[in-house]
């Protein structure tokens, strides 16, 4: 395509790697799945074209419901070809597009042509836009079509639902053909101001809406959530002479090793640094605490379950005291957290803030609603279990008696 304007093309450089690997790999399907604003639809558009520019190939774009050519992607294509001057390289038509070099890219609804889709013979690439919406009918549909040797498949979408066909197959299973990619608003260099503006904005007040809308994760039965409307995220620094907390839950074969520093301020918990990770053995769990500043100064509240690696820990000079626990302490920790204003979580704590999205009471799977009396699911905890040892010593009634005094509203 030498009539180019231009030599430089905005693909994210993790989807540009992505691709350069999947063209070396033997894969079948390739899943590129996240939050709004990541350019997903138009790497892959630019990188369908780049290829139809340079090969003879038989390009299917499809979605679930295609009514009209106006709800696939021709548009995009259209526009790319127009930005970056390609239009000797491509032949558009009012439902199709041809490239040069002989190749043809063909726009269908999974569920609006079904009988098309199968018809369909010699297709090298399938693209499946929106693949959230893709049923289970239509990919027993689909996948039979796309049949000849070297052929394969992407999938582009945010997700909505866990249970959803093409987020369960392909991205949530174990399979060997798939490579998967997730890509969000931070790994696209070219966000834009005015969605950055909307980000920030849901990012303060709705964190659902942003971790499902920017953040690309699945939809979550928000009132399940245990810390459900006491939680957001922020960026800030801990004022000069802050009396910090910090906390230890120690990892058990798959499960991490969680590490947080927290402080109070008017009713306000803050939680500013975490660290950890899976597998991370005895010597090796210094540095890692050490990740967060001055946590060789302060007093750490570890899981009691350990004592041989609190020993450890002291000998390597932190200072490490067994947390407490027994019966109701879970729900009391759970209580004392509730009881604050609000729970601000700096932004670099991406794992607090997983666990408080995903850390939930019981739900009734026949009928989506809470279970009664509630009863915690015993996952998503490990640095939420850190905070409430972290808090452990920490008297509320003491905590209300002086924030009242200083005329803080509890």
């Amino acid at each position: 395509m030498s009539d180019s304007k231009t030599t430089t093309i905005p693909i994210p450089k993790k989807l540009n790697k992505a691709f350069s690997e999947f063209s070396r790999a033997p894969l079948r399907y390739l899943s590129i799945y996240g939050g709004r604003g990541s350019g997903k639809s138009w790497a892959v558009a630019l990188y369908l074209l780049a290829r139809a520019g340079n090969e003879k190939l038989r390009i299917l774009c499809t979605r679930e419901i295609q009514r009209t050519i106006k709800d696939s992607v021709h548009k995009l294509f259209k526009d790319l070809i127009d930005l970056y001057g390609w239009n000797n390289s491509f032949i558009i038509t009012a439902d199709s597009i041809r490239s040069a070099t002989g190749s043809e890219f063909l726009f269908k609804g999974l569920h609006t042509d079904p009988n098309d889709i199968k018809s369909m013979e010699g297709i090298n690439i399938c693209w499946a836009e929106e693949a959230q919406r893709v049923s289970r009918g239509s990919l027993d549909t689909l996948i039979p079509t796309i049949r000849k040797d070297g052929s394969f498949i992407i999938f582009t979408y945010n997700p909505t639902n866990e249970d959803d066909p093409v987020h369960k197959d392909f991205t949530l299973s174990d399979r060997t053909d798939v490579m998967r990619v997730s890509v969000n608003w931070n790994d696209n260099n070219n966000f834009p101001d005015v969605l950055r503006r909307e980000m920030e904005w849901d990012k303060a007040h709705d964190t659902d809406k942003y971790f499902h809308i920017w953040e690309g994760q699945c939809k979550k039965h928000s009132e399940a959530q245990v810390f459900y409307g006491k939680w957001r995220i922020d960026s800030f620094e801990a004022p000069d002479n802050t009396v910090f907390y910090a906390g230890l839950d120690f990892g058990f074969s798959k499960d991490p090793s969680a590490a947080i520093r927290c402080y109070i301020r008017d009713m306000t918990l803050y939680i500013d640094y975490e660290a950890g990770g899976v597998g991370i053995d005895t010597d090796v769990l210094p540095a890692v605490i050490d990740n967060i500043p001055l946590m060789r100064k302060l007093k750490i509240v570890g899981d009691s379950s350990r004592p041989e690696t609190i020993s450890a820990l002291n000998r390597y000079g932190f200072y490490v005291t067994p947390a407490e626990k027994g019966k109701g302490s879970v729900e009391d920790g759970i209580a004392k957290i509730r009881s604050f204003k609000e729970v601000v979580i700096h932004e670099r704590c991406k794992h607090v803030q997983d666990e408080f999205r995903n850390y939930s009471y019981k739900i009734d799977e026949l009928t989506n609603q809470i279970v009664m009396p509630y009863k915690i699911v015993d996952k998503h905890n490990h640095y939420i279990d850190a905070l409430r040892y972290s808090l452990e010593s920490v008297n509320m009634d003491k905590a209300r008696e002086i924030w009242e005094r200083f005329g803080v509203k509890v």
